[in-house]
């Protein structure tokens, strides 16, 4: 659920959101062709929701995964955006030198995945609506443990309020497909550009989670499970 991002409120309750994305909308359709449209012609700046009427901007709350072949985008505009999570394919966008998300304020955290676009230098963010950021300090959705309910989750079949995402395939950190039964989720603050993001890592094993590089200064540098973590006090009035 989305927090006050007003007020620092660390004991306030977050969650990830549930929402599935309705993909029989005007919207999503549209948003499908303009993907096709800019990786055709090889365009550097993509501002997807600008060819959308304010309904349509509505229906969408994610992107699909055919961002992986938006390769010439260098700036990625998705100001005021109703999305609620991005895919990991971001991480195949090789030249994204910029992201805009400002005003999309239910947008509180990003895919490992973005760690790979490693000409990424600017970014737009609103902070405030992020998890575990420096300003509020609101806490992390707990990431569950690998057996809910003694049952191993369907990876392709997932309840986005409990995972994150409806579906996991690759590992964040190695990129190998995740098995049935191992996949392991953390969280991790790194500065990406221009702001530290709270980012979600779906690793296939133990060892990739310790693979990962120690946190941002000034947020909790170890990978974590979320909850009501311990994070460092902020001097931010």
């Amino acid at each position: 659920m989305c927090f006050d991002q007003a007020k620092p409120h660390p004991r306030a309750r977050v969650g990830f959101h549930a929402e599935r994305q309705d993909t029989s909308t005007a919207g999503w359709r549209r948003l499908l062709e303009l993907i096709d449209e800019a990786a055709e012609d090889g365009r550097e700046e993509f501002r997807p929701l600008a060819g959308l009427s304010a309904e349509e901007r509505r229906q969408v709350i994610t992107l699909p995964t055919s961002i992986a072949r938006l390769t010439a985008v260098k700036h990625l505009v998705l100001y005021g955006s109703n999305l609620v999570r991005i895919p990991p394919e971001i991480g195949a966008m090789t030249s994204l030198e910029e992201l805009t998300t400002y005003t999309s304020y239910r947008l509180h955290w990003f895919p490992y995945e973005i760690t790979r676009c490693s000409k990424l230098v600017r970014s737009t963010v609103s902070t405030r609506a992020l998890f575990g950021n420096y300003k509020l300090r609101p806490p992390f959705p707990r990431l569950q443990p690998l057996r809910v309910s003694g049952a191993d989750p369907d990876l392709a079949a997932l309840d986005a309020r409990r995972w994150g995402a409806t579906a996991i395939r690759g590992c964040s950190v190695c990129d190998r497909p995740i098995k049935q039964g191992g996949l392991h989720q953390a969280w991790i603050s790194l500065r990406v550009a221009t702001d530290v993001l709270p980012l979600l890592v779906n690793a296939c094993s133990t060892a990739c989670v310790s693979a990962l590089p120690s946190g941002a200064e000034d947020y909790v540098r170890l990978p974590h499970t979320g909850g009501r973590v311990k994070q460092p006090p902020s001097d931010w009035d």
